[in-house]
């Protein structure tokens, strides 16, 4: 019965999501403020979330400050849940168009293609993630592998992967990540690892990120020292609304060399500084901090 429901909520919703990503972008951001207004002013989306996160991570910041800067924060968050449908149907020239390279990173990418390097990428939930991909899918010659979760209705989740692949970016369950990228270790590749989620507090690493006690996960940099690839940190920056700039930089050239929390601490600070200078643009709404350091 479940798996009939699934597939009636799939079916009736999938022809709304089509003409949604089929909008212009003037209406599509008409109707992002629409949804913003109704988010915030009427569901009040997390926004207790939301407020008490901003207050701990920019306790400098006057009460008017943070208000200011969770209603950014929120018209962000509705543009990017339509941007994010946009896929399903943006053209490549279009999606080249809205997020763009920098020169220096497409150089640095092609360098280490030409040195035959595989690496890893290592962001956060910061910009238009899922435009950084495709991007980089469509400028760069390192195959992309991306980190996912499945989602639990599999209707839903085979439309994400077929949006997520549309130009040529390949998937990996979050469970499989070091069994399939062994497996791929004769081809030039890219994996990417979101890697501002929340792990289990008694199996991670902790350190201080925006002024809190904060546990990291260990895989990203267990997989990295034990496979050797250099490690590539991927900023997603917005320049206005609907147009992102992807900046890479090479943060550690030999994983197998580095003592122990040393990677974690690099991306984890480097994320930290990006959230500083553009902090609306960042996933408040994830329940960053729920667990309590042991």
């Amino acid at each position: 019965m479940k798996h009939v429901i699934s597939a009636i909520i799939y079916y009736c919703t999938l022809p709304f999501l089509y003409l949604l990503s089929l909008l212009p972008f003037p209406v599509l951001y008409f109707l992002s403020d629409v949804v913003y207004a109704l988010l915030f002013y009427v569901i009040r989306y997390r926004k207790d979330v939301v407020l008490k996160n901003l207050s701990n991570s920019f306790p400098e910041k006057s009460e008017a400050e943070i208000k200011k800067l969770c209603k950014a924060f929120y018209h962000y968050f509705c543009d990017l849940f339509l941007e994010t449908f946009k896929t399903l149907t943006i053209s490549k020239k279009q999606m080249l168009r809205r997020c763009t390279m920098k020169a220096e990173t497409l150089q640095l990418f092609e360098q280490l293609y030409q040195d035959k390097k595989s690496i890893m990428l290592v962001m956060g939930h910061y910009g238009n993630w899922e435009w950084a991909g495709n991007t980089f899918s469509l400028l760069c010659k390192h195959q992309l592998y991306v980190i996912y979760h499945p989602l639990s209705n599999k209707y839903f989740d085979g439309l994400m992967y077929k949006m997520r692949t549309r130009f040529g970016t390949k998937l990996i369950a979050m469970q499989d990540t070091f069994k399939i990228m062994v497996a791929n270790r004769n081809e030039i590749n890219a994996t990417a690892f979101i890697a501002d989620q929340t792990p289990q507090p008694d199996n991670a690493y902790w350190t201080t990120f925006l002024n809190q006690d904060t546990p990291v996960f260990w895989g990203t940099e267990k997989i990295a020292r034990k496979i050797n690839y250099p490690i590539v940190y991927i900023c997603v920056q917005k320049v206005k609304r609907g147009f992102y700039t992807l900046h890479a930089e090479l943060l550690e050239p030999n994983p197998a060399s580095t003592t122990d929390c040393e990677i974690s601490e690099k991306h984890t600070k480097r994320l930290e500084e990006d959230i500083i200078l553009q902090p609306a643009t960042w996933l408040w709404t994830h329940k960053r901090w729920k667990h309590r350091k042991p």
